[in-house]
């Protein structure tokens, strides 16, 4: 299995990346199948540095803030008007319920223009398991003022848990238990957002987690522009006692 990092800047598009977008990929029979989890606003232009538009084969998108999921628009307009025919069949997104009235909403002006012509969307279930391919993605209910859903990927043998955007809680353990790699969100700080629950982990809380989870390997993400990569990194290793890795964009890992 392997993991690019299409976007990773916390809450909104940063000077040297986009918002969260990953993309994971798998091989079987020959054939490659490729992945998005989470398509926030900007990632679209940079992911055709890596794959062309219509080598995607579905879209799992953890909540529904924008910088999770409102590239999905765009890609809207690549699939519903491409004038090359690369499009024959619906997308399959796995998201939230109300995915497609709420990006139907965000696309729309004048009119409704109903997202659905273009993606054949999916309630993802906390705990229900569905394949892509050779990939199998377990959705995880996770802490956020919406609904949010860690997913946990399998391939080849390899796990990879991305928690989304979260605050500690029990589902966290078991998304991320004896992970090859947890791909976490880090945009607090301790000291810094301590009155702010339920929203973001800091690096100290998504390293304990990690840790009682029995993970190996711990990259931090969703770090916002305005946090100093080094204070995540700092808190995070006040708990964890191997190297802790910070997601940049452009960059692809093996697991």
């Amino acid at each position: 299995m392997k993991l690019t990092i299409i976007g990773c800047s916390g809450s909104y598009p940063g000077p040297e990346s986009p918002a969260s977008c990953y993309l994971v990929e798998a091989e079987a029979d020959g054939r490659r199948t490729s992945v998005l989890l989470d398509f926030g606003n900007g990632s679209l232009g940079a992911l055709q540095r890596y794959r062309e538009v219509d080598e995607i084969d579905a879209v799992v998108i953890s909540h529904l803030h924008p910088d999770h999921c409102l590239d999905l628009c765009s890609y809207y307009v690549v699939r519903n008007y491409d004038p090359l025919g690369r499009f024959d069949a619906k997308l399959p997104v796995h998201a939230p319920a109300g995915a497609r009235e709420r990006l139907t909403r965000a696309y729309a002006v004048d009119k409704p223009e109903d997202l659905g012509t273009a993606f054949d969307f999916v309630d993802l279930v906390d705990r229900q398991t569905f394949e892509i391919g050779p990939l199998r993605i377990t959705p995880h209910l996770v802490n956020h003022p919406v609904e949010a859903y860690g997913l946990r990927v399998e391939a080849d043998g390899a796990v990879l848990a991305y928690t989304g955007d979260t605050d500690a809680c029990p589902g966290l353990v078991e998304l991320e238990r004896d992970a090859d790699l947890v791909l976490t969100d880090s945009a607090f700080v301790d000291g810094r957002d301590d009155e702010m629950r339920g929203v973001h982990l800091s690096g100290s809380r998504a390293a304990q987690t990690a840790k009682d989870a029995g993970a190996k390997r711990l990259m931090l993400t969703h770090i916002p522009t305005w946090t100093p990569v080094e204070d995540c990194l700092r808190d995070a290793r006040t708990v964890w006692e191997g190297d802790v890795e910070v997601a940049v964009a452009g960059e692809t890992y093996e697991l």
